[in-house]
């Protein structure tokens, strides 16, 4: 344990390995924190400035985290794809996994704005809150089953990830419990709807569309996620960039309802608040954490049950913590004990997906499909339904 520990903080680690998916949760937790404290402080009235509006910190956050992404896959020249076809379309010759990344860019556009949008609904959206959450477990199991059904997906999905799943929807599933008169109101909503089932359309989409690319690669192909990110982004950017100029020029507000969406979107750029640059460069945290989002929903090896689950356990937690530091920071609300019983839950659920990882490393190294780091070890208990490494 205390060697895992050291490698993942202070080694660059392979692909693949148990090290490595340690080292991109931490980002995740660590990033999704920032992430959580950034609309609390901003939405809120802070010393010499006005409270900003959701749509403005919606807005500058976005572009601001939008930007920082292609920056850096061009920096890096993430964009120079690693494909194992090509095809041709009217003339132009270009890798043929643009013709379903892209897409999954276009989803992510409808994913980034989405979330945010529920927030500006005037209902209650905390059920619909956790059945965004609980929906990205559950497409993640459906997305397994589909691709096993499929024969694309050769590993099966052990018990413990199912196990994971159950205790997941528990934890989410826990507020459940506790909603008030009117909270279900959502339902009769119909823009509340659209923008829920465009949600989980789009994520339903895009999960199977990264699990279709990783589990697709020929033998000998490189595993090239990073120019997945980098053409994703690219095109996610793209979709919102056009979305933006519709909304700017060709949609019109309602000046008497203050919190028309039309409105203030127009009005974050026409009539910026004070703290504009600020909350664009708060959201760098979210930019930040999209890249360890991606690599761990793509993660070599593992299912999407596996990814999925450690990917949105991550940020349940990285969310309570959130919550605890405003809390003791900004004197705001405090996590609830239901929020309490939930992470107990949750760190149930992460010892199960322990015992899975452990026989999941055992099975890629036996295969070859992964190299153990160096001075490490990948121990197999043939007792766990995991088969000695050779």
């Amino acid at each position: 344990m205390i060697k895992t520990l050291k490698t993942v903080l202070t080694q660059r680690t392979h692909e693949g390995t148990t090290e490595r998916l340690l080292q991109l949760a931490l980002g995740y937790f660590l990033t999704y924190i920032a992430t959580g404290i950034a609309p609390k402080y901003f939405l809120n009235t802070t010393p010499g400035f006005p409270a900003m509006n959701n749509v403005y910190f919606m807005v500058y956050s976005t572009a601001f985290s939008a930007a920082l992404c292609i920056s850096l896959v061009i920096y890096w020249k993430w964009y120079k794809f690693k494909s194992q076809e090509s095809t041709t379309m009217l003339g132009l010759t270009f890798p043929k996994e643009f013709l379903y990344i892209i897409p999954s860019g276009v989803c992510t556009a409808v994913i980034i704005p989405t979330t945010t949008l529920m927030y500006l609904l005037p209902i209650s959206v905390m059920v619909a809150m956790i059945i965004m959450r609980a929906s990205v477990v559950v497409l993640s199991r459906i997305v397994d089953e589909i691709q096993i059904r499929q024969g694309i997906l050769n590993k099966r999905v052990y018990w413990e990830e199912n196990v994971g799943v159950g205790l997941a929807l528990a934890a989410v599933g826990l507020k459940l419990y506790y909603v008030r008169p009117g909270d279900f109101d959502f339902v009769q909503n119909a823009a509340a709807m659209t923008i829920l089932t465009s949600y989980i359309i789009a994520y339903g989409v895009r999960i199977y569309i990264m699990n279709y690319f990783k589990n697709t690669r020929a033998k000998g192909v490189p595993y090239d996620n990073k120019g997945f990110f980098a053409v994703e982004q690219i095109s996610a950017s793209s979709t919102m960039l056009l979305a933006t100029i519709a909304v700017l020029f060709f949609m019109t507000g309602n000046p008497d309802n203050p919190k028309d969406f039309v409105m203030n979107f127009q009005n974050a750029f026409k009539v910026p608040h004070e703290q504009w640059f600020q909350a664009g460069v708060a959201g760098f945290s979210y930019g930040v954490g999209a890249f360890f989002s991606v690599f761990l929903f793509m993660f070599q090896g593992r299912t999407a049950t596996f990814a999925g689950l450690v990917n949105r356990l991550t940020s349940l937690v990285s969310g309570t913590v959130a919550t605890l530091i405003v809390f003791l920071m900004l004197k705001m609300k405090p996590p609830k004990p239901e929020d309490w019983a939930a992470l107990i839950i949750i760190f149930i659920a992460f010892w199960f997906l322990g015992r899975s990882e452990k026989k999941r490393a055992c099975e890629l190294a036996r295969a070859k499909e992964i190299a153990p780091e160096p001075d490490t070890e990948v121990t197999c208990d043939p007792s766990n339904g995991a088969a000695p490494a050779k």
